[in-house]
């Protein structure tokens, strides 16, 4: 921790750097991710600070739109898209993801019921034709699909794609590699940037 510590105090010894940002943000994208502390959007994408919204939940799980409960997940999606205009959303999933290895060996989650429940939320076991393989890779991948088309459910989300006002893509991590890829609908299949 205290490495981290050191770097927070003098982080702030550099105002000049961020004196622009108190005028507001303008993200052209909103990264929706895991929450595992190997996924770091910004590390990835280059992003400085003000270039991505972040969206951050186990397993990146995007829960099926619903108007009679709000969300916190809801309102940042809703928030991103109505109010800063995001031109694309990115789902982002990463090799080597418990949550996902969870669903497709169905472990056990009766010790962290909060994580069993909120996994329920992503809908069926992503499809994996071998779920020993640690990256869950297929798994994965299916997963992120699986989110990205759950994002269509938010009426906010539906109006804007109708009106060509954004995109949606599927990125898939490789945490041991470094590597992103993306899923082309015309290939059906996730292939470097």
């Amino acid at each position: 921790m205290q490495p981290l510590i050191d770097n927070a105090r003098t982080f702030g010894q550099r105002p000049e750097e961020f004196a622009g940002l108190a005028e507001g943000q303008s993200p052209q994208v909103l990264f929706i991710t895991c929450s595992d502390s190997r996924v770091v959007p910004a590390l990835i994408t280059g992003a400085r600070p003000g270039e991505l919204f972040e969206l951050r939940t186990a397993g990146n799980v995007v829960p099926a739109y619903t108007s009679d409960r709000c969300t916190g997940e809801a309102a940042t999606i809703e928030y991103a898209v109505e109010v800063l205009g995001v031109q694309d959303i990115v789902v982002c999933g990463h090799s080597h993801c418990g949550a996902v290895g969870a669903m497709v060996r169905g472990d056990d989650l009766t010790a962290v019921p909060a994580v069993q429940e909120w996994l329920a939320h992503a809908a069926d076991a992503p499809k994996c034709d071998d779920p020993a393989d640690p990256t869950v890779a297929e798994a994965v991948q299916n997963h992120v699909l699986a989110q990205v088309l759950r994002l269509r459910s938010y009426p906010c989300v539906e109006q804007r794609l109708t009106a060509g006002q954004l995109r949606l893509r599927g990125w898939y991590y490789e945490v041991h590699t470094g590597a992103v890829r993306e899923h082309r609908a015309d290939t059906d299949s996730f292939e470097s940037l």
